[in-house]
C-alpha cells in the first residue's frame, strides 16, 4: 500500500526511488503522509535524478573577406555551440555520487549535426564517473583542461566577446576540444586551489603512445583574483590544417597550399605531437574585470618543430546588472609571420537564461600569410589578403 501511495504522491515531485518495506495496513490521510515521510527518510541516501539541458546561440554574422568574397548569413552556435544533453546523478550519501553527462550538438538552422564535431551522437561529450569528498573521477569523451581552466575561467575576453576574435586557429585548444578514451581526475577545492589531470588512451595495439594524450592544470580562486595554468600534449592529433586554421602557406617546412588552394582541407597534415603550455590571470575591481592569457603551442612533425605564441589582454565592465561591455587585443606569431587582432563586444542579459550579444573583430596579418580569424576556422575560409573583419548580432537561450 505504501508503495502505491508513494507512486501516486511522489511522482509529481520527481522522487524517483522509494522502496516499500512496510506491511499492508488501513491508511488515513495522516498515516499516508507519515508513511511517505518515513520512506523518504529511510532511503534519502539513494536518490537519483536526470536533467535535460541545452543551449541555442543563433544570429547574423558578417565577414568582410572569404577568399575574396563577403559573407552575410545566419549562423548557429558561433560563440557557444548549439547543444542538448542529459546530465544525471545518483546520491549514495556521505558526499559520494555516481554522475554522467551525455551532450550532443545540432545546427539550429538545419536541424543537422555540426560538421566540425562530426557525426557522433554525443560528440560534444560523454562520460560517467564518481564524485566524492576526495575529488571526481570520470571516464569517456571529455574536454581537456584548456577548456576547463582557461576558457571557463574567462581569461580570454576576446573569445568570450566573439569566437572569431578568439585565438587564431584554436591551436591551443581553448575553443573547446575533447579527448576520447580518457580518464580524468579533478580535486576538491582546498584553500582556493584545485588541480586536475587526465590521460587519453590511444587504443593502438602494441603502442601506448600512438594517438594518446594527456592534460593537467591548476587554478586558484581568491575571490577577486583568479589564476590558472595548464599543459596539454596530444600525440598524432587527428585534425590540423595549417592554411585553413592559420592562413599560412608553409608550416614545419612543408607547403600548405597547392596552386593557391588548400592542400590539407581534411586536416591530414602530418603532426606527430602538439603540446600547449598556457597561463591565465584576471582581477576584479568592482564592476571592472581585467583578464589575459599567454599560450605557447609547439607542433612537431617532418623532423622539425614550430611554435605558435599568443598574447591576449582585455577588460570586461558591467555597466548595469543587465549590460556588460568587453574590449580585448590579441597578438599571435610564429616564425616570420604575426597577427594583430582587436575585438569589442557587449552582452545584454534579459534573464539568467536569455541574452543578446553583439561584437566586432578585425585582424591584420603580416608576412607571407593571409588573415584567418579566430577559433571558428571551421565556419569560414581565409581572406584573400592580409586583413579580415567580422561582426555578429545574436541571441542565446538556455534551457
Amino acid at each position: 500500500m505504501i508503495g502505491k501511495i508513494c507512486k501516486t504522491i511522489c511522482r509529481p515531485y520527481q522522487i524517483n526511488h522509494i522502496e516499500d518495506h512496510g506491511k499492508t495496513m488501513k491508511t488515513t490521510p495522516k498515516l499516508m503522509v507519515a508513511a511517505v515521510l518515513a520512506s523518504l527518510s529511510a532511503v534519502g541516501h539513494a536518490q537519483s535524478s536526470v536533467n535535460l539541458y541545452g543551449l541555442i546561440d543563433e544570429g547574423a554574422t558578417y565577414v568582410s573577406n572569404e577568399a575574396g568574397h563577403r559573407f552575410v548569413g545566419l549562423i548557429g552556435g558561433e560563440n557557444f555551440g548549439d547543444r542538448w544533453g542529459l546530465r544525471g546523478t545518483e546520491d549514495f550519501g556521505n558526499g559520494y555520487q555516481a554522475i554522467f553527462d551525455l551532450e550532443a550538438d545540432f545546427n539550429v538552422n538545419t536541424g543537422g549535426t555540426v560538421e566540425a564535431i562530426g557525426p557522433a551522437l554525443f560528440g560534444r561529450g560523454a562520460y560517467v564517473g564518481i564524485a566524492s569528498p576526495y575529488g571526481t573521477v570520470t571516464m569517456g569523451r571529455q574536454y581537456d583542461f584548456a577548456w576547463d581552466y582557461m576558457t571557463l575561467g574567462y581569461f580570454s575576453p576576446a573569445g568570450y566577446a566573439l569566437a572569431t576574435g578568439g585565438h587564431i586557429g584554436d591551436v591551443d585548444r581553448q575553443g573547446g576540444d575533447r579527448l576520447n578514451n580518457s580518464i580524468k581526475y579533478t580535486s576538491p577545492w582546498y584553500n582556493g586551489l584545485q588541480v586536475g589531470a587526465m590521460y587519453s588512451f590511444g587504443g593502438v595495439p602494441g603502442s601506448l603512445s600512438t594517438d594518446s594524450a594527456y592534460s593537467a592544470g591548476i587554478r586558484y580562486d581568491g575571490g577577486n583574483l583568479q589564476l590558472a595554468a595548464i599543459y596539454t600534449s596530444v600525440n598524432n592529433p587527428s585534425f590540423f590544417d595549417p592554411y585553413g586554421q592559420l592562413g599560412v602557406s608553409t608550416f614545419l617546412g612543408q607547403a600548405t597550399t597547392s596552386k593557391g588552394q588548400d592542400a590539407y582541407p581534411d586536416g591530414n597534415f602530418g603532426v606527430n605531437r602538439q603540446s600547449s603550455a598556457e597561463f591565465g590571470a584576471s582581477y576584479k575591481f568592482g564592476k571592472l574585470t581585467v583578464a589575459g592569457n599567454i599560450t605557447e603551442t609547439t607542433f612537431k612533425g617532418y623532423g622539425q618543430s614550430q611554435t605558435v605564441s599568443i598574447y591576449e589582454g582585455g577588460a570586461m565592465y558591467l555597466f548595469t546588472p543587465q549590460l556588460q561591455g568587453i574590449a580585448a587585443y590579441e597578438y599571435e606569431r610564429t616564425n616570420n609571420v604575426h597577427w594583430n587582432q582587436p575585438t569589442i563586444g557587449a552582452y545584454y542579459f534579459l534573464s539568467k537564461r536569455t541574452s543578446f550579444y553583439a561584437a566586432a573583430s578585425y585582424q591584420v596579418a603580416s608576412g607571407p600569410v593571409v588573415a584567418q580569424q579566430g577559433q571558428d576556422f571551421y565556419w569560414f575560409t581565409p581572406s584573400s589578403n592580409h586583413d579580415q573583419s567580422s561582426v555578429r548580432i545574436a541571441m542565446i537561450h538556455k534551457f
